[in-house]
């Protein structure tokens, strides 16, 4: 075990060999900043006062790609927290000011999605449980070995690299107009605090991906917390006290009191996932929460202020649901303040190319390996397919492909046999008859210009785009249908490649 290191006023240096000596790794109540390009992929705090383990934890998180910083107490984790988001967190149980199971409900607030460990070297089975259904991710028992910390920690790293994250808007909605609309109206209602967004679109579209999309230009500080609440998944039976929360003994079972989703999201952003699928009976209390931005938990009298931002989402048509009686019509309308519609990936067949190497790229690190290519003619037919699942249904097929594909293959296996039967061809031209003997085989038609330099998808989508305007006589609604574009869309591409057009083309 590395030696303890040494006090010097605010700060702990401790001992860790490797980039820097000594690596000023721990803090207690001060900010810190990693020296330049020592930067890791993730950052984990390690709430502990036992310098010792405090150390060999660092150590263990660091060889993993982590930076690591220490608070000694609940005070000065709680203030660690409250102003920085952390990707892992390690609890100690018995601190100077406290105990870390009484802890526990306020970092999960205030952190909903880093993995929490906690380590005791008082176990106690009663809290092991207790902890475990309220999302713990682990419980280790002091003295903990080394082996057993690394692989624990290894396994958050897996699950923190598993998380979707977000990149650019070009990334996360592509090229095409009508997705560069989508991230300029969630940049538009970014901007007004408080506002209710409905989002809409078809399953798998990426209404969610939208949502945390505007809750980080909501919130560019990354310090606001993102609470979802899938409507569809929540049993009726639990939805207000998962949603308003809980007093103590409110219902049987309720051995200690509980926050609610709507508390944890102070601050920051409420999601409500298939808002369409709540029971119209509870459809009331969900009215009071969004119009009077107040609730009221279980087994008080009590009203307590919301002090967020509501975005909902749902693939149903509303307006439809509440003229059938299956939910209210104050709410929709409460509701669909600033709405905003996904178009389905059909309608926006130019960001496939785009998304499938995003996607691709994810697979590859969450699988933990090279990342294949993408042949030209692969991307050509996830092109002219219409994935009735849309990006997450595209996703389906790559990470199927993906695991298909041998470790030392340069290209990814495309599965074409699950691709052909789950998906017929939209607008594939049907196969030439083989050529007779008599009949000399036609060369290439409509090569690339020599002069110009495409990539391989560009070629592709060149060689297509003069065959169809070709078999369909220049006609450009008919090309635009067979290709699966917009005659928009078309048209600007033969703006690109005017000598494709032919000259009677309509």
């Amino acid at each position: 075990m590395p030696s303890a290191g040494k006090w010097t006023g605010p700060h702990w240096q401790l001992p860790l060999p490797g980039l820097y000596e000594p690596s000023l790794v721990c803090i207690l109540g001060s900010s810190m900043a990693s020296p330049p390009g020592i930067r890791g992929r993730f950052s984990c705090l390690i709430i502990d006062d036992d310098l010792a383990f405090a150390t060999l934890a660092a150590q263990v998180v660091r060889d993993v790609g982590g930076d690591t910083i220490l608070a000694g107490s609940l005070g000065a984790a709680k203030e660690r927290v409250s102003g920085t988001t952390f990707d892992l967190i390690l609890l100690d149980n018995h601190l100077p000011d406290g105990k870390g199971y009484a802890f526990f409900e306020h970092l999960s607030r205030r952190q909903p999605e880093a993995p929490i460990v906690m380590i005791t070297g008082l176990p106690d089975l009663g809290e092991a449980v207790s902890l475990t259904r309220n999302g713990l991710f682990d419980y280790l028992t002091k003295p903990v070995s080394v082996d057993a910390l690394s692989a624990c920690v290894e396994r958050a790293r897996q699950r923190i690299a598993a998380r979707p994250t977000l990149g650019p808007a070009t990334e996360l909605f592509g090229v095409s107009p009508a997705m560069r609309e989508v991230a300029q109206q969630l940049r538009q209602a970014a901007r007004h605090a408080g506002g209710t967004v409905l989002i809409t679109g078809e399953t798998g579209a990426g209404k969610d991906v939208a949502a945390r999309a505007l809750h980080q230009w909501a919130f560019p500080g990354g310090d606001a917390p993102f609470i979802a609440v899938n409507c569809a998944a929540l049993p009726a039976e639990m939805f207000e006290s998962e949603l308003f929360g809980a007093e103590r003994g409110a219902y049987t079972g309720a051995d200690r009191r509980r926050p609610g989703l709507a508390a944890a999201a102070a601050g920051g952003t409420l999601f409500l996932d298939e808002i369409g699928e709540v029971p119209i009976a509870l459809q009331a209390k969900l009215l009071r929460l969004v119009e009077a931005r107040e609730f009221r938990p279980l087994g008080t009298t009590e009203n307590r202020a919301f002090e967020g931002r509501f975005v909902a989402a749902t693939n149903k048509d509303l307006a439809a649901e509440s003229r059938a009686g299956r939910f209210r019509e104050d709410l929709m309308y409460r509701l669909d303040v600033f709405s905003v519609g996904l178009p389905p990936l059909r309608q926006r067949r130019e960001d496939i190319p785009g998304l499938a190497e995003l996607l691709l790229t994810q697979l590859s690190k969450r699988y933990a390996r090279a990342k294949p290519l993408l042949k030209a003619e692969d991307i050509a037919a996830l092109g002219v397919h219409d994935f009735p699942g849309n990006v997450r249904e595209l996703r389906n097929v790559l990470e199927r492909s993906l695991l298909r594909t041998p470790e030392d293959s340069r290209w990814l296996s495309l599965d074409w046999v699950w691709l052909n039967r789950t998906h017929p061809v939209a607008s594939a031209p049907s196969p030439a008859p083989a050529p007779s003997a008599a009949a000399p085989k036609p060369a290439e038609t409509f090569p690339p210009p020599l002069d110009r330099d495409l990539t391989p998808v560009e070629a592709q989508e060149y060689r297509l785009i003069g065959e169809t305007l070709r078999n369909n006589h220049g006609g450009i609604r008919r090309s635009a249908a067979a290709l699966g574009l917009s005659p928009q869309a078309l048209l600007r591409r033969l703006d690109k490649w005017p000598e494709l057009r032919p000259p009677d083309a309509t």
